[in-house]
């Protein structure tokens, strides 16, 4: 073939539907792996060369996480050439990454998400903020997930549920708080007013839907304009979601169902922030925990 690399991309996209943020990811990913071939033929890589290639990146501090990453992209590209007999063998298959740090997920305290979230709303804008970050709360929803609703569309407030479509085209229905429903009425009620037809639920000025990185901003703003010391983004309140259902309930399988995790491994680190829960209660409770 005469762009593996530009055929391999293009079947992510038409084939297994993947989404530009990955695209763009395996892209990149590959483009590291064209310079480590130079002018030499990168289907002929060896398992050596490859090695050197993620010794160079180390040696480059880029993060464990980030030469994972590289090495799955490498290891999916050169698997796909092997399914079309481009290859004998895939080179990356028994390489390894090197081991990442275990940490934690960032979520918010129980104060803080509620001097957050109880902050009074003026004008469409901030109405449309407030309905957005209570829905995230709500119903623990991924930033790509909340960017792609539609109205009409997943959201029912009738029966207080919203359905999306996260990761690998798996669809959910998670249910949505009385909250986050009071806010999308107040949303709803002037949404017309900027969407000018747009199908979006979530649209900005200009009436075009909102991008991932807009709501960030918006939150971030959102959070400082609150006091709340710390740099708050999409994702710090869906794992707040996670930490707070699972301290009262203790129903991992629920939050796994709500989260959308394939695995309940993914959904086990929230166990560390419980117990991180418990153990500040327990230094501040205990009369024979504190040092005297």
């Amino acid at each position: 073939m005469a762009d593996p690399v530009a055929s391999f991309l293009d079947e992510l996209a038409i084939q297994r539907r993947a989404s530009l943020h990955t695209i763009d990811a395996y892209r990149r990913d590959l483009e590291r792996l064209r310079g480590l071939a130079g002018e030499a033929d990168i289907t002929g890589l060896n398992p050596v060369a490859l090695r050197r290639g993620l010794m160079q990146l180390h040696a480059q501090d880029l993060s464990p996480r980030s030469i994972a990453r590289v090495l799955s992209a490498w290891r999916s590209f050169y698997a796909w050439l092997a399914r079309r007999g481009a290859i004998a063998q895939n080179p990356a298959e028994g390489l390894k990454a090197p081991k990442r740090p275990r940490t934690l997920p960032k979520a918010l305290g129980l104060e803080q998400t509620m001097a957050l979230l109880d902050a009074p709303a003026e004008g469409p804008l901030e109405l449309r903020d407030a309905a957005m970050f209570e829905l995230f709360y709500s119903s623990g929803l991924r930033l790509s997930e909340l960017v792609s609703l539609d109205w009409p569309g997943g959201l029912d407030l009738q029966q207080g549920e919203v359905t999306v479509t996260g990761k690998r085209q798996k669809t959910r229905v998670v249910p949505v708080g009385e909250k986050a429903r009071e806010a999308m009425v107040a949303w709803l009620a002037v949404r017309d007013n900027l969407a000018r037809g747009n199908t979006a639920l979530f649209v900005g000025r200009s009436g075009t839907r909102l991008t991932p990185r807009a709501v960030e901003l918006r939150l971030a703003q959102w959070a400082q304009r609150q006091g709340l010391g710390v740099h708050v983004h999409p994702h710090m309140l869906r794992h707040s979601f996670a930490s707070h259902v699972l301290q009262s309930s203790g129903d991992l399988r629920a939050v796994q169902e709500m989260l959308g995790h394939a695995s309940i491994a993914a959904t086990q680190i929230y166990t560390h922030l419980d117990f991180q829960h418990l153990a500040k209660i327990y230094d501040s409770a205990h009369p024979r925990a504190k040092k005297a």
